[in-house]
């Protein structure tokens, strides 16, 4: 019989507090990237109010310039050296990241240009299972048949909401497809770089790398701007730098397996601001597939507890 004061309760303790807080990382984790889904999804509305007066190009150049604005604004005021922001190890791959989220964007636009909306969204949430696949042999990360299980059935909740139709064979629905597949390598880059890089150092490449890109295409596509213009981009930079930052802690935090079914919680984010900013009442449809979504982040929860 063991005596009080033994050492073994003592390591079972030591081993429950790692526990905890491994768990407290996780809903951590998974919590700021449902805020990040959240902030995504508030610039995309403001991008669907701006479509009809601008070019989708143009759009994406004034999100990533007061992007980089408030990145750079910040780092003044922190008095961070500059120096400092721009010291990385992965030069290369934080430039191909930034580079991912332009082609992630571009391709989408392409798809929806030629293809129904509804299908090419669908498409495009393939990259969870882009993610899935690529975390293991990228990431050395742990396959679990119950998270692709998860991503499947969010997978399936995203089918309920949007309800593809026929025909979605036409050439361009590869685009949507390429775009998910460039989400998934964009959000593996940034779980390799939360490891040994300063989350902000990745922010300020996502910025200054995404405006170079983009900037190599904007003049072809260039109208006048107004002053309510330069608002919406002042508060679409504001909200994407607070969402990309939510997206770094979070994976840090959490592995990118485990936050992959809860990419499914922007399409219930959409679903809120459609209600409150355009008049869209959520359809039947949305609100079953809503709660399929729902249930496989919980799922995913209550697995890894």
């Amino acid at each position: 019989m063991l005596e009080v004061g033994s050492w073994v309760p003592c390591e079972r303790r030591r081993v429950c507090d790692i526990t905890l807080t491994d768990v407290r990382q996780a809903r951590l984790g998974i919590i700021l990237f449902v805020v990040s889904n959240g902030l995504t999804a508030a610039v995309d509305a403001f991008a669907k109010y701006m479509s009809a007066q601008l070019q989708s190009v143009q759009i994406v150049w004034g999100f990533f310039l007061m992007f980089f604005v408030f990145i750079v604004g910040y780092s003044v005021a922190r008095a961070r050296p500059l120096k400092q922001v721009l010291q990385t190890d992965h030069l290369v791959m934080q430039l191909v990241r930034s580079g991912t989220l332009i082609l992630t964007i571009t391709l989408l636009f392409i798809g929806i240009a030629f293809i129904p909306f509804a299908d090419a969204i669908a498409i495009a949430f393939m990259a969870p299972l882009f993610i899935m696949i690529l975390a293991v042999p990228v990431l050395g990360e742990t396959f679990s048949w119950y998270r692709l299980f998860a991503v499947l059935l969010g997978l399936g909740g995203v089918a309920i909401i949007i309800q593809p139709g026929v025909g979605v064979l036409h050439w361009a629905a590869f685009m949507p497809l390429g775009a998910g597949l460039f989400f998934a390598l964009f959000q593996i880059m940034t779980r390799r770089l939360a490891a040994t890089e300063d989350w902000f150092t990745t922010l300020f490449y996502t910025a200054a790398g995404g405006l170079a890109w983009i900037s190599l295409s904007v003049a072809f596509f260039w109208r006048p701007l107004t002053l309510e213009h330069i608002g919406i981009f002042t508060a679409m930079g504001l909200l994407g730098a607070s969402a990309h930052w939510c997206i770094v802690k979070a994976l840090g935090a959490a592995e990118a397996s485990l936050l992959a079914p809860f990419n499914y919680t922007k399409l219930i984010w959409a679903a809120v601001i459609g209600y409150v900013f355009f008049g869209e009442t959520p359809s039947l449809a949305t609100a079953v597939g809503g709660l399929v979504i729902v249930l496989s982040g919980l799922f995913v929860l209550y697995r890894e507890r």
